[in-house]
C-alpha cells in the first residue's frame, strides 16, 4: 500500500467511505453540517469514532464540528489509534512522507517525528499502518475541516498510559497543534445494555479517570495516555455526542458505540 514516493495509499475507501472525492467530500460535509455544532467549546483534543460512516459518520460529525471552531489556527494534527491488524509493542510511525485518501495528500510531520524518534516505545513499522483504518477514516475530516495541515500518524499497541503520555507531551505544542484520538466504544453488545455501560465509560473520560479496558473503548490506550496528560494540563472533557450503531444504520441487537469528546 505504499509506493516508491513513500505515499500510504488509502485501504478502506469504497468500504469504509466513498471512493470517489465528490461523494466522500459530500459526506463529510453532510455530517458535519448535521451536527450543527453551536457550542463555544474550543479544543485541544478531541475523541473521534472510526467506523464506517454510515454508522459512526454522524458523532464524528460532532467531534470535528468542535475542532473546527479553531481551524483557522490548527497547522498540525496529532493523530492516535488502535491496532486492528498489526499491533506493535508501543507506538508506531510509518515510514512514508504522507497519507492520501481520495481528497487528496497529507505530509507527514517529519518535525514531530524527529522529536520523539529517540523514545524506546516508538518504532517505524510501515506494517502497523498499511492496513489500518482507525487513523484512515478521520483523516478526511481533517482535511475538509483544516485544508492544509501536517499530520504525525501513530498506530498504538500496548503501550502503557505513561508511554503515550510522554510521546503527547512530547508533540502538545500550542494553538498551533490538535490531538485526535481514533477509538469506538463497546462492541456488539444489545443496545441497551451498550447504552448503559458506554455512559459509564463516557463517566469515567469526563472525570479523566483511567484506565479504560479495550473492551470498554478499542482506542483504551491511546485514551488513557491522553486522559493522563489531560489531568495533568488542567484540561476539562466535555461529551459532544453518545450514541451507537442500533441509532444509525444497524439492529439494536448487536450494537458498537461511538462517542464525540471535547477537551478544552
Amino acid at each position: 500500500m505504499t509506493d516508491r514516493a513513500g505515499v500510504r495509499a488509502p485501504a478502506v475507501a469504497g468500504l469504509f467511505y466513498p471512493e470517489k472525492p465528490d461523494d466522500l467530500e459530500a459526506s463529510v460535509r453532510r455530517h458535519l453540517e448535521a451536527a450543527a455544532w453551536s457550542g463555544t467549546t474550543r479544543p485541544k483534543a478531541v475523541i473521534a469514532p472510526h467506523a464506517g460512516y454510515v454508522y459512526s459518520g454522524p458523532t464524528a460529525g460532532f467531534a470535528f464540528a468542535a475542532l473546527a471552531t479553531r481551524a483557522e489556527e490548527i497547522e498540525r494534527v496529532v493523530l492516535l489509534g488502535p491496532a486492528h491488524r498489526v499491533a506493535p509493542a508501543g507506538l508506531a510511525l510509518p515510514g512514508v512522507l504522507s497519507f492520501e485518501t481520495p481528497l487528496g495528500r497529507v505530509a507527514v510531520d517529519q518535525e514531530l517525528a524527529e522529536r520523539i524518534a529517540h523514545l524506546p516505545q516508538l518504532e517505524i513499522n510501515d506494517a502497523a499502518h498499511e492496513l489500518e483504518h482507525s487513523l484512515e477514516v478521520e483523516i478526511p475530516f481533517l482535511q475538509v475541516v483544516l485544508g492544509e495541515f501536517m499530520l504525525l500518524p501513530l498506530v498504538v499497541g500496548g503501550a502503557s498510559p505513561a508511554e503515550v503520555a510522554e510521546v503527547l507531551d512530547l508533540v502538545w505544542g500550542g494553538d498551533e497543534t490538535a490531538i485526535v484520538v481514533s477509538s469506538d466504544l463497546s462492541h456488539f453488545l444489545s443496545y441497551d445494555e451498550a447504552t448503559r455501560v458506554d455512559r459509564a465509560t463516557v463517566e469515567k473520560i469526563l472525570r479523566l479517570e483511567g484506565p479504560l479496558r479495550p473492551d470498554q473503548a478499542c482506542g483504551a490506550y491511546p485514551i488513557n495516555g491522553l486522559l493522563e496528560v489531560a489531568a495533568r494540563r488542567h484540561l476539562s472533557a466535555e461529551v459532544v455526542d453518545l450514541r451507537n450503531s442500533g441509532d444509525t444504520a444497524g439492529d439494536h441487537r448487536r450494537v458498537v458505540g461511538y462517542t464525540a469528546v471535547a477537551f478544552h
